[in-house]
């Protein structure tokens, strides 16, 4: 996810601790036997075979010498190439279960919004740059970005959510097309750059996902990111901090089940993207996110993944830690080297 400011704008978030150690483990640094031919092996394929290959090649592959324990099934984390067939109707199966969903009366969704007046209290707020130079990518794309995001914090500026309601982003906002105004963006699919209609909207789902967590309203559903595909710049978020977005099945789903009203209020600014959750009384509480076990791990197709647990500490007033809770686990194959100089 994109790095940010905390609230106020200071350089990173006051709420953010570190306390895992961010380490390869060890032996990381030489390849285990058949590591480096299956590394040079998997650089000859083109991105849609190597997958194909590395899931081949994982059915056999018996992991001497490997003695980590493991939380996961890394070859569950490798995407199925499936055809275009297949793709359309997945696409219509889930596409129907998330508005049957939406029609159900499971949730009492919120529909309320007030962009005049604003809730006295803040929450929680933070901020994250609209613009980075990533490598290979065409800055044009983080521009239409930007026209993205304006769109789509226009449907969701001002909301409100009383007790018992809950937030669907994609509800919300609705499906992104050329003919509302959405330009193409950048997207990520299967671990690969990719460009399509309303690209970039993940951004604002992160920073939504990251305030939540500040805050007592819960989080009913999150998506994780499948790759984690740059490297660190100037990181203050911990990694997997944020929440993936597809419309409509991948969706973000925030319920109120506090005794009061909040307030969403969002805005794209000159350089950042801004937003705050505002409530009618202050908190008698504040939160921190702390990040444990922190660790890239060495994979059977020569390459890496990335591993973390979030947890979240409730203080009181006096900073006295009144209880925490796990609130991620995030395992992704990454799409670079850790062990790359900076």
């Amino acid at each position: 996810c994109d790095g940010g400011r905390g609230p106020g704008g200071p350089p990173a978030p006051a709420c953010f601790a570190l306390t895992g150690n961010l380490r390869a483990p060890a032996g990381a640094a030489q390849t285990r036997p058949g590591g480096g031919s299956v590394s040079a092996l998997l650089r000859l394929f083109q991105p849609e075979y190597a997958m194909i290959f590395t899931r081949m090649i994982g059915e056999s592959w018996t992991g001497r010498g490997q003695a980590v324990e493991r939380s996961y099934d890394v070859k569950k984390m490798i995407p199925i190439r499936r055809g275009p067939v297949r793709r359309r109707l997945g696409m219509a199966w889930y596409s129907a279960r998330r508005y049957l969903l939406w029609c159900s009366g499971k949730y009492r969704f919120a529909k309320s919004r007030e962009r005049r007046d604003v809730l006295p209290c803040v929450a929680a707020g933070h901020a994250t740059p609209l613009l980075r130079k990533l490598r290979d990518v065409d800055m044009e794309y983080q521009y239409n970005k930007v026209t993205n995001l304006r769109l789509a914090v226009d449907r969701l500026d001002g909301l409100l959510l009383r007790p018992g309601e809950t937030l669907s982003y994609w509800r919300r906002i609705g499906q992104p097309t050329y003919r509302k105004g959405y330009l193409d963006g950048l997207v990520l699919y299967c671990g690969q750059i990719h460009y399509a209609v309303g690209g970039g909207l993940c951004q604002l789902s992160n920073l939504l996902f990251w305030m939540t967590l500040h805050t007592p309203l819960t989080v009913v559903e999150r998506y994780r990111h499948s790759h984690d595909v740059f490297p660190d710049s100037n990181r203050t978020q911990p990694f997997g901090s944020g929440a993936t977005c597809a419309y409509p099945h991948r969706d973000l789903m925030i319920r109120n089940d506090t005794d009061q009203t909040f307030q969403l209020r969002l805005r794209v600014g000159v350089e950042a993207l801004e937003g705050q959750w505002r409530c009618e009384r202050p908190l008698t509480v504040r939160y921190r996110i702390v990040e444990r076990d922190h660790e890239f791990r060495p994979e059977y197709f020569g390459g890496y993944s990335r591993h973390n647990k979030l947890y979240r500490q409730v203080l009181d007033r006096d900073g006295t830690l009144l209880c925490e809770e796990l609130m991620v686990e995030n395992h992704a194959l990454m799409m670079y080297s850790p062990l790359l100089e900076d």
